[in-house]
């Protein structure tokens, strides 16, 4: 799985957003207060942001794995894809943020199936591949999906092992957190 720690801040050789503006739509952006699904009152789509060099420190700040990652190919492009991916530095849990406009894009080939494989090699490790639409998660687990519903911004997600006759097997739930 991807470790958070050596992933580069930097876009990787010959990586640029071009006209790639996804992240410009799929997520909140706070100080500009842009919720997730609507694109940015700053962006043109496909042609990229026209406050660019006075943007908010938070949008700096980004950079998706498609950017910082040269192994990921072509396909995984968000404008191509239609999501944006991440890590989170905190859980480590690889973020899977799914355009509206587009929300069965996850599940088609050959996106599926590698978010398939990277939930198995995460789940020994605690990790987890969780496909959000705006707010709404899905966590992808080796053997199903857990369609976990409207995270809020205290919320988490919490998985336990359990034993079966096949082996092991996880269960996720969403915990409300304190308001």
């Amino acid at each position: 799985m991807l470790d958070p720690a050596a992933l580069a801040m930097e876009p990787a050789p010959g990586r640029a957003c071009g006209t790639c503006t996804l992240c410009c739509k799929v997520y909140d952006i706070p100080p500009l207060a842009k919720p997730a699904g609507a694109w940015c009152r700053h962006c043109r789509p496909g042609r990229g942001c026209v406050i660019h060099p006075d943007r908010p420190q938070h949008c700096r700040d980004f950079h998706c794995l498609w950017i910082t990652q040269a192994w990921l190919g072509p396909e995984w492009k968000p404008d191509r894809s239609k999501m944006v991916l991440t890590i989170d530095a905190a859980t480590r849990f690889l973020l899977v943020q799914v355009d509206h406009g587009a929300p069965n894009a996850w599940r088609a080939e050959p996106y599926y199936r590698q978010l398939k494989q990277w939930s198995g090699a995460a789940a020994g490790r605690g990790q987890h591949v969780i496909v959000f639409l705006n707010k709404s998660a899905t966590v992808i687990l080796p053997d199903r999906d857990v369609p976990l519903g409207v995270m809020g911004p205290t919320d988490r997600i919490v998985a336990r092992e359990r034993r079966t006759a096949t082996g092991t097997s996880i269960d996720v739930e969403r915990v409300a957190g304190a308001a």
